[in-house]
């Protein structure tokens, strides 16, 4: 078995079961590992802390998996998570109105860079790094144990750069027919688990989506940003919106709104669907005078187009100021992240200073972070990445 001795300062940290391994917090390792190797973290004075695997993602060097030094990362260790992961979920498998949904969340399941959803008696399994898909025969191996499915699909978001493999994400099972339609609090969505990095929803704004739909979303003539599939726009047709808009840059956003919106028996004619950037689209409203009572913003956490680059990080203010310019007076705004690297204090704070530079009174309504499925690790706050926050334009 390999070590990794980490820094002193950072011994504690991992000893109160911080799980992932960075660069920064290690004091020496092996020079040559192969990813998926099972290494042992030690502190200065080679003291057991834990163990896991080594496997290089955006986020790190790997993952600890247990923090006991008896037990052995095999078959077993991956059928028991997987089991508990599952009895976890088991009032959303007896949901009627619901088929869709997280099973497995990676470190908030105990494995870290591993994420599976399931899709109306279909599983999806993302592997996060090269590292993690070592294991593959293994993890399928408990999930074929612990569950009957109609299919298993896998998504490898990994390679030299970080990004997702284009592959043939069928596993096993019997081959579907894409798409297929989920459930998701009454309303249907359009899925395709074999076609390419996306499936055609997010699963964690499943909670935004009633709340639109149940709501905010009654009469009111709704913007949807960075629209993707539309998936907001039709909660927010569903509500009885008096129309919406949907705007994404991607060409393949229209036909699938289109599908979104007829997979609900919505007349997708009835509706604005635009293929165009965000930012110009915001230029366009103001120059035409158009107003919104309501409008949701739930850009990428980083995005380039041949006009500009987008972060979260540091342009929020300015995305939320072009919201407000738009939205009507007693409008809403319903701003959302899933940018990990900044917690939801300073996420208002960025919604705030666009609300002070524009001489704009607001009123906060409420806030949502992930779903209950959505299982997160209390000692790795970057985990629960998802912020939103509903507010009120005033005046």
């Amino acid at each position: 078995m390999w070590e990794i001795q980490l820094k002193d300062s950072f011994a504690k940290r991992y000893s109160n079961g911080y799980p992932l391994i960075t660069k920064d917090t290690v004091q020496s390792m092996p020079d040559r590992m192969e990813e998926g190797s099972i290494v042992q973290l030690t502190d200065a004075k080679k003291r057991f802390i834990g163990k896991g695997y080594y496997g290089i993602q955006n986020k790190g060097l790997g993952w600890m998996l247990t923090q006991q030094q008896e037990e052995t990362i095999d078959a077993a260790f991956f059928k028991q998570k997987i089991k508990s992961a599952l009895d976890r979920r088991k009032s959303f498998f007896q949901d009627n109105s619901t088929d869709a949904f997280r099973v497995f969340n990676g470190e908030g399941d105990g494995i870290g860079g591993l994420v599976i959803d399931y899709f109306a008696g279909s599983y999806l399994i993302q592997w996060y790094s090269q590292g993690i898909f070592t294991f593959k025969s293994m993890i399928v191996q408990a999930l074929d144990a612990t569950t009957d499915y109609q299919a298993i699909y896998e998504k490898k978001r990994f390679d030299t750069k970080g990004q997702y493999v284009e592959d043939d994400d069928f596993v096993k099972g019997k081959r579907q027919t894409f798409p297929i339609i989920i459930k998701e609090s009454g309303m249907r969505y359009a899925v395709d688990l074999n076609d390419g990095a996306m499936v055609g929803i997010f699963l964690d704004q499943r909670d935004v989506r009633r709340t639109i739909r149940e709501k905010y979303a009654k009469n009111k003539h709704v913007l949807n940003t960075f629209s993707y599939t539309g998936a907001f726009s039709v909660a927010a047709a569903l509500g009885n919106a008096a129309k919406t808009t949907s705007v994404d840059l991607a060409k393949r956003s229209k036909p699938k709104t289109i599908e979104q919106f007829s997979a609900n028996d919505i007349d997708f004619e009835k509706q604005d669907i635009i293929v165009m950037d965000v930012f110009d689209y915001f230029k366009y409203a103001r120059r035409k005078k158009l107003l919104f009572d309501l409008v949701v913003l739930d850009p990428p956490s980083f995005a380039r187009s041949k006009k500009r680059t987008f972060s979260t990080a540091k342009d929020y203010p300015m995305l939320m100021k072009e919201a407000i310019s738009i939205t009507e007076k007693q409008g809403i705004i319903i701003a959302s992240t899933n940018n990990a690297s900044f917690g939801m204090k300073k996420f208002k704070g960025f919604i705030d200073k666009a609300f002070r530079e524009t001489n704009t009174r607001y009123t906060f309504l409420e806030q949502f972070s992930l779903p209950n499925d959505f299982r997160t690790n209390p000692h790795f706050p970057e985990g629960n990445y998802l912020k939103v926050a509903v507010v009120k334009k005033e005046s």
